[in-house]
């Protein structure tokens, strides 16, 4: 009696984790693609990530220490605008390197594993997780140089930086189809945000500000991160007109816009 043994079949992995497994695959190979070419190129690569913040926030307490006593909060100069340059540095950032998602890898989108999304998720993730590491890296210098003597909120800390994320993946998302879509956007865009650093409290607390100007400038989804931010590295400060649900709103509203007019125009920008 001869026993038969019948080839056993490979396990098929259903549709959706076969494309989450390739969507995975895609979007580690457009991440290391985007470090070799953004990072890899210029001597230092990282280092200057991390210098030009720094620098800002240097320049701006040696700048005010020489006209003011103290800062509005705390009596570290640099600690306060640090609160304020690294969630404005992480959405003006992180939304640029979004928006530019479809040029930066036109050529990579002809293929069908390919698509908008991944090479969106790719520039965030990267990006998010270096601007991370230079939060990390500045808020650690400071404590550890200064004697600060402040105690840290850490949900409100992570809290702004996911936020100063999310909003930044919602208007780069968007931006990425204006971009391609109608060039000169860029250029109106880059204009339009000249001005951000002055208008989003960064020199200055939010209610120390005239009531007029506090009206309209609440309407500025960066002031609310920037007093998240302080929030959770000052406890005397309360915050009290910061609204995550506002920031959260328009991060969604923006990011839903933009894939929709990406997946419905997506022939005609690989195109241009």
């Amino acid at each position: 009696m001869t026993t038969t043994f019948l080839p056993q079949k490979r396990p098929v992995l259903p549709r959706y984790r076969r494309r989450i497994f390739a969507s995975f695959r895609t979007i580690t190979a457009l991440v290391l693609r985007e470090m070799a070419t953004t990072y890899g190129r210029s001597p230092g690569g990282y280092l200057w990530a991390v210098l030009e913040p720094v620098a800002g926030v240097m320049l701006l307490s040696l700048v005010f220490s020489l006209a003011l006593r103290h800062p509005s909060l705390g009596t570290n100069f640099q600690l306060f605008y640090a609160t304020g340059i690294i969630p404005l540095g992480i959405f003006t950032t992180v939304s640029n390197r979004i928006a530019q998602s479809v040029t930066f890898s036109r050529p990579l989108l002809t293929y069908p594993s390919v698509t908008f999304i991944d090479a969106i998720l790719a520039r965030f993730i990267l990006n998010m997780l270096t601007q991370i590491m230079v939060a990390y890296l500045i808020f650690g210098g400071i404590l550890l140089i200064y004697d600060t003597k402040v105690i840290i909120k850490l949900p409100a800390v992570a809290a702004a930086l996911a936020l100063s994320g999310g909003l930044a993946l919602g208007i780069g998302t968007l931006n990425c189809f204006l971009f391609t879509r109608f060039p000169l956007w860029s250029q109106i865009w880059s204009i339009l945000m000249k001005p951000i650093f002055m208008i989003s409290c960064v020199f200055m607390v939010f209610d120390d500000l005239p009531n007029w100007v506090r009206d309209i400038l609440w309407y500025n989804p960066i002031v609310h991160l920037v007093g998240l931010m302080r929030y959770g590295f000052y406890s005397s400060y309360h915050a009290n007109y910061v609204s995550v649900t506002y920031v959260l709103v328009i991060s969604a509203v923006c990011m839903a816009l933009g894939l929709m007019l990406l997946r419905k125009h997506q022939y005609s920008l690989l195109n241009r």
